[in-house]
């Protein structure tokens, strides 16, 4: 089994850091490159111009991560970005369904909620059954009798606040068979579980580097599949066609847009700073494998599991929910005090939606889970 890969990493062994889930820390060599980074910037005459294509393309390459081409890869800063671009350039028909998840979190749901009254489609949030099965109930969504027909479904991976993860395989097949698109929130997955756009063949998917992936803010990954990449994107740049340079003229020599996902870069791309430590962020996950860090976590979250299995708190089956992620529920919602107790522990976890979300990566170790277990129960035991 992978081992803890906390001497990569600048955290305290008094730190118990749960919560990759909301931002991971940056490993020792991503904050090098930033460092590094930022001392071109003081100084800019000594940048190579070639460099930033250097850089765009070996992000391209190590969102590999996702069984992507890098021709297929835009490189964009933000989940919310992604999703516009996407409702920019799928089709939506009148009086047709939008799938969301309920309470998935905004990008994925807020983008289609404010095109759907000028563009006459609704959008339907789904919610998970009584056990926590949220594939159960995007399955039923999809085929229910006498609703209108779903377009679009928008939803994540794994939900941001329970830890339910869906099977995107199943949900792929359904919309495929009902005409129907998809776009994919892997925010909580990339890298912490297997994502294969080839087998998947999503319509789009994004996710961000600064979770799970080990990298900075503003820096995130849009795939598009190619029978999508003749859309307009979102911004109009210069490095989205043919040829509009400032080296020579006229400098709208040609205004055609270039092929691939490239034409959906972000303006302002050229920030070798993040590219470079995002870059290195993923290669460091790739040279783990992401079955190795999948293993690893699953062990951590078990452990977890089974040091509460008499606490009282609610948790999702391990077969619904995802490996990496544990969500706490409680009968009468988070007790009060209990984050405040945690923390001055040294336990840092995640308060959401009144769950308490507990989320490892591979600078944890069973160390950190049972200085968890004794804080928690701990904590809890004294409210009895």
């Amino acid at each position: 089994m992978l081992p803890s890969q906390r001497a990569l990493f600048d955290i305290p062994r008094e730190v118990s850091y749960l919560d990759a889930a909301s931002a991971s820390p940056l490993p020792l060599a991503v904050r090098d490159a930033g460092l590094i980074g930022a001392r071109r910037k003081v100084q800019p005459w000594t940048l190579d111009p070639a460099r930033p294509a250097v850089l765009f393309a070996r992000a391209r390459a190590a969102a590999a991560l996702i069984g992507a081409e890098a021709v297929d890869i835009a490189l964009i800063p933000s989940i919310s970005y992604g999703i516009a671009t996407a409702a920019k350039i799928l089709p939506v028909p009148r009086g047709s369904r939008v799938l969301v998840l309920h309470e998935d979190h905004a990008s994925p749901v807020l983008e289609w909620e404010s095109r759907a009254e000028a563009r006459g489609f609704t959008v339907e949030a789904v919610m998970p059954d009584p056990a926590g099965d949220w594939t159960a109930m995007v399955l039923a969504a999809i085929a229910r009798p006498g609703a209108a027909p779903v377009a679009l479904a928008s939803i994540s991976t794994v939900h941001w606040a329970d830890g339910g993860m869906l099977d995107m395989a199943a949900i792929a097949v359904a919309l495929r068979a009902a005409g129907a698109l998809l776009v994919v929130d892997a925010t909580q997955a990339a890298g912490a579980v297997a994502i294969d756009v080839r087998g998947l063949d999503p319509d789009v998917l994004v996710f961000p580097t600064y979770k799970w992936v080990l990298g900075p803010y503003g820096r995130a990954f849009l795939y598009i599949a190619r029978r999508h990449q003749g859309g307009v994107p979102l911004e109009q740049t210069a490095h989205g066609r043919r040829a509009v340079t400032a080296e020579r003229a006229p400098y709208f020599a040609d205004t055609a847009y270039i092929d691939g996902a490239r034409r959906f870069d972000m303006g302002e791309r050229d920030h070798y700073i993040g590219m470079e430590m995002a870059a290195i962020g993923m290669e460091m996950m790739a040279g783990w494998g992401t079955s190795a860090i999948t293993q690893r976590l699953g062990a951590l979250t078990s452990r977890l599991q089974a040091g509460l299995a008499d606490s009282g708190a609610r948790m999702l089956p391990a077969r619904l929910r995802a490996p990496h992620i544990l969500s706490l529920g409680f009968p009468h919602g988070l007790p009060s005090g209990l984050m405040e107790r945690l923390e001055a522990d040294g336990v840092h976890v995640a308060a959401r939606l009144g769950r308490l979300r507990i989320s490892p990566h591979v600078y944890n170790d069973e160390a950190d889970v049972d200085r968890f277990l004794q804080s928690f129960l701990t904590a809890t035991t004294r409210r009895d």
